[in-house]
């Protein structure tokens, strides 16, 4: 199942790719701005809770699903690239083994290796 479930992540870092190339930017942005989205990590300099709210507003797939619709619904481009970027970004760490991390406690380790329960 851990492998099925990663080859489905690195089917929506595929589309990622594919849903970009539509976008009006040139090929070299996507990787450029790929890991952008771990600057959310910064969030651990308020405590590990505050960490790991805005490292899984980052990696939400909610999250940049909503900015790319918004975004090529509302004809602004630079919306849908975030939600692209974001989409890319998050199925990529999972596909590596990285999960959201648990905001329920302090004693949890941030990170879970993909699919593991606490």
């Amino acid at each position: 199942m851990k492998i099925l479930a990663r080859l489905e992540e690195f089917a929506l870092v595929l589309l990622s790719i594919y849903l970009f190339s539509l976008l009006p930017y040139a090929w070299w942005m996507f990787p450029l701005f790929f890991f952008l989205p771990d600057i959310s990590l910064l969030g651990t300099l308020a405590g590990k809770r505050a960490g790991a709210v805005t490292y899984n507003l980052f990696h939400h797939k909610a999250v940049s699903l909503g900015a790319y619709l918004l975004g090529s619904l509302l004809g602004i481009p630079v919306l849908a690239f975030i939600g692209v970027v974001l989409l890319g970004h998050s199925s990529f760490d999972r596909v590596v083994g990285l999960s959201l991390m648990d905001t329920s406690t302090e004693a949890q380790p941030a990170f879970r290796p993909f699919g593991q329960r606490p």
